[in-house]
């Protein structure tokens, strides 16, 4: 079953993104805690959304989103900042179902884009992504500015 995600399900859902992390071979750089999920996910005015897949009352996998716009179409769409199923409930179409649920999210709203980043060897979730009409957009190159670089970018002025 997919369902939004309610503040019950905030630790199962940290450890997922922990999980993730280790799966992305970057464990050490993920610092997520419970309390900052929820404060992310249930204050009054929440910048981020999320659902869960839970199998018989376990929750086995999440999708964690937020809004972006587009200023060439001007209207809202969805990133999906974190997709993640456990390894023994993939090839059970959660990961697909919790796609479509965000998909219809964005067609409900009149969104126009559901997009994601996905790491370049990550080649069966390429080809899984691939497989429901996502395409690369191999033309864009994702930036980042954090850390030390952030710090001293933030201080410029």
């Amino acid at each position: 079953m997919i369902r939004r995600v309610e503040p019950r399900d905030v630790d199962a859902v940290v450890k997922l993104v922990h999980e993730l992390a280790l799966y992305e071979r970057a464990p050490e750089q993920c610092h997520l805690t419970s309390e900052q999920l929820h404060t992310a996910l249930f204050n009054e005015t929440p910048a981020l959304f999320g659902h869960v897949a839970e199998v018989d009352g376990q929750v086995v996998g999440m999708a964690l989103w937020f809004l972006n716009f587009s200023t060439w179409d001007g209207v809202h769409g969805i990133y999906l900042e974190d997709l993640y199923v456990t390894p023994e409930q993939r090839g059970n179409g959660l990961g697909k179902k919790l796609l479509e649920t965000l998909a219809q999210e964005c067609v409900a709203k009149g969104y126009t884009r559901l997009q994601w980043s996905v790491l370049n060897w990550n080649e069966p979730s390429i080809q899984f992504y691939k497989s429901l009409g996502a395409i690369p957009m191999d033309e864009w190159t994702v930036m980042r500015v954090a850390d030390e670089a952030l710090q001293k970018l933030g201080s410029s002025l």
